[in-house]
């Protein structure tokens, strides 16, 4: 009989014996399809898995608005936000492939293993084709080896640790959203502009991967600018009230703290922060300074007052004047009533995105889309020229430095764009120890069946 095994560039139909040299997924039984979940009907369902609770939940909520709008757009509903401005001019409002586009969720709870068992039941119990959400880089990292053993294309939502793309990439997942590395390179120069080059740093970090690569991305990039790191304190994810990693700051004689934390975490320890008036000391003869590496409005939001004057970095920001930004503000906005987070505006993409390499690919076997992925330039769906790097899977484009507004005009106004960083000063070479250095390959496509 002829079976389908994966290679890294496609599908490879060989003789065998059913079983023989082919290694099926562990958890995963096989089917008589050419790949896995290969829709029969009139319509494909897509598992969309965000954090419906726990501290990254703010960020699922909009995550899932932004799929549903998503979903609505492929579907032929609504104005079809940035289906118009996307560079690539496949998709015609009539499904993915002519079929329906459907959807199931879960919630991850911010959970590795929650997680994988919410992606589990959507793949064999919904039929889901893809895999998408999660806003941490602990639950991407669990769900995309999940999806690589299932032989299922995982289209990561908010993760910004390295090794989503780096030392734990897999040849079935996409990543559209930036990274640590990023955030280090555009933030260290917009800092030493501002406070100068003489700089001692304590780092309160979260206690898992995003934290990790985070801290040293930002310790790598500003000790090279001359900044001395005096401390580096892990944080439990879980934590609420950060008073008792706030106080010995004080004690040290740093005068930056930066608060490598996202969601709920970062507004905590930014308000216990505040209040133990770190913002008001003069340190070493210079004013203290706080900085949050990875910021989106929602946090921005959540903080409140507190966040005026501080730098971070984002992937994307709804005041960006390009044409497809203004069409998904615009879409969003009509839909929902309020503007778009970092969060949405990478699910909505990497849902256009899957839908655009099916229909390019002409198939949804997962081997063919990840081939019409790898090396894909595109334009129009903000942050202007981007492309989606053969060797890693991770999208280039240019990042945002942005600090919270003295004088913001509503809610929603908090952040300003104080630089666009242009891609050529955030690249690197995937083969670097950030990323795992040579040892950390993409592997084979697994078409699952």
């Amino acid at each position: 009989m002829s079976i389908i095994k994966p290679t890294r560039r496609g599908l490879l139909r060989t003789s065998a014996v059913a079983g023989a040299g082919l290694a099926m997924p562990t958890i995963f039984t096989g089917s008589a399809s050419a790949y896995m979940n290969e829709p029969t009907g009139s319509s494909v369902t897509l598992g969309f898995n965000v954090p419906q609770s726990g501290p990254y939940a703010d960020e699922g909520a909009d995550e899932l608005r932004a799929y549903e709008l998503a979903v609505e757009h492929l579907n032929g509903g609504g104005d079809g936000g940035m289906m118009n401005t996307f560079s690539s001019k496949e998709l015609k409002g009539n499904g993915i492939l002519g079929k329906k586009v459907e959807y199931v969720t879960g919630d991850t709870q911010t959970k590795a293993d929650a997680a994988r068992a919410s992606a589990k039941s959507m793949i064999e119990k919904d039929g889901a084709i893809m895999i998408t959400g999660g806003s941490s880089s602990g639950v991407a990292v669990a769900v995309q080896a999940l999806c690589q053993e299932a032989g299922i294309i995982f289209m990561a939502g908010l993760t910004h640790s390295n090794d989503t793309t780096g030392k734990d990439k897999k040849a079935n997942g996409f990543r559209h959203f930036f990274n640590s590395y990023m955030s280090g390179a555009a933030l260290a120069p917009v800092l030493a502009n501002a406070y100068g080059k003489d700089r001692k740093a304590y780092h309160l970090t979260a206690d898992y991967n995003w934290g990790y690569t985070t801290e040293e991305a930002v310790r790598e990039s500003t000790e090279a600018m001359g900044w001395e790191t005096v401390n580096a304190v892990k944080t439990p994810l879980t934590q609420t009230d950060f008073s008792s990693y706030i106080a010995p700051v004080l004690q040290s004689d740093a005068d930056v703290l930066v608060l490598n934390h996202y969601g709920g975490n970062m507004i905590n320890s930014l308000t216990n922060a505040v209040q133990f008036g770190l913002r008001d000391k003069l340190v070493n003869g210079k004013n203290f300074e706080i900085i949050v590496p990875l910021y989106s409005r929602l946090m921005a939001r959540g903080a409140g007052e507190n966040v005026k004057g501080i730098f971070g970095s984002t992937n994307w920001h709804w005041s960006l004047q390009d044409e497809g930004s203004k069409a998904f503000v615009k879409s969003f906005g009509e839909k929902y009533g309020f503007p778009p987070s970092q969060a949405a505006h990478t699910t909505y993409c990497q849902t256009l995105l899957y839908a655009d390499a099916a229909e390019r690919a002409g198939t949804f076997n997962p081997c063919g889309i990840a081939e019409a992925l790898e090396g894909f330039e595109f334009d129009g769906l903000g942050n202007g020229k981007t492309l989606y790097r053969a060797e890693d899977h991770q999208c280039f484009k240019d990042v945002l430095v942005v600090k919270g507004k003295e004088n913001p005009t509503s809610e929603f106004d908090i952040l300003e764009v104080v630089e666009v960083t242009p891609v050529s000063q955030v690249t690197y070479d995937a083969n670097i120890p950030q990323m795992g250095g040579p040892e950390a390959t993409l592997g084979d496509c697994n078409p699952g069946a």
